[in-house]
């Protein structure tokens, strides 16, 4: 089985294992959510009213992409959050079966709509030399898409649950 086989089978079990434990998408009532719903927006002191019938205050992208991407890859550490921009940067990722290659990961959430367009994963792979450097290697583009893929459809779920509501 090849590196990139072996890191998207574990990061696919990841998201397995991970999905029916968040309880926390859909079960349970934000209350900044409810009252940007329910006032058609959220009124900030010193601000206008922000925010339509279903946005958020505070992330300025997809909330299904946004969350959907940190349930995906929530095995591998953060290094930069940013929900106005839409961006997320995990630090370095080395499997424990695998320790002299290690993974890093860019999601790009690029819109406010729930689209496939609107998602741009980057990934970057090291291997460890036998002096012990870390040296940049390539990474096939099917990586990156199948964590797209793995993202989209976690975006999806999160979004036909809360339509179940």
């Amino acid at each position: 089985m090849t590196a990139h086989r072996f890191f998207f089978w574990a990061l696919l079990g990841a998201i397995l294992i991970a999905t029916p434990a968040c309880s926390t998408f859909g079960n349970e009532d934000n209350s900044a959510e409810s009252d940007v719903r329910s006032s058609g927006g959220l009124r900030l002191p010193g601000m206008g009213r922000i925010g339509g019938s279903t946005e958020v205050a505070g992330i300025g992208v997809n909330s299904f992409l946004w969350r959907a991407s940190l349930d995906t890859i929530s095995f591998m550490p953060l290094q930069e959050v940013d929900p106005f921009g839409g961006v997320i940067i995990t630090d370095w990722y080395a499997n424990p079966q695998l320790p002299t290659e290690r993974f890093k990961v860019t999601v790009y959430i690029l819109d406010t709509r729930l689209r496939a367009d609107a998602l741009s994963v980057r990934v970057f792979r090291q291997v460890q030399g036998d002096a012990g450097q870390w040296a940049d290697a390539t990474v096939t583009a099917e990586t990156a898409i199948e964590i797209e893929n793995a993202i989209l459809t976690r975006a999806r779920q999160l979004r036909i649950s809360t339509l179940e509501q």
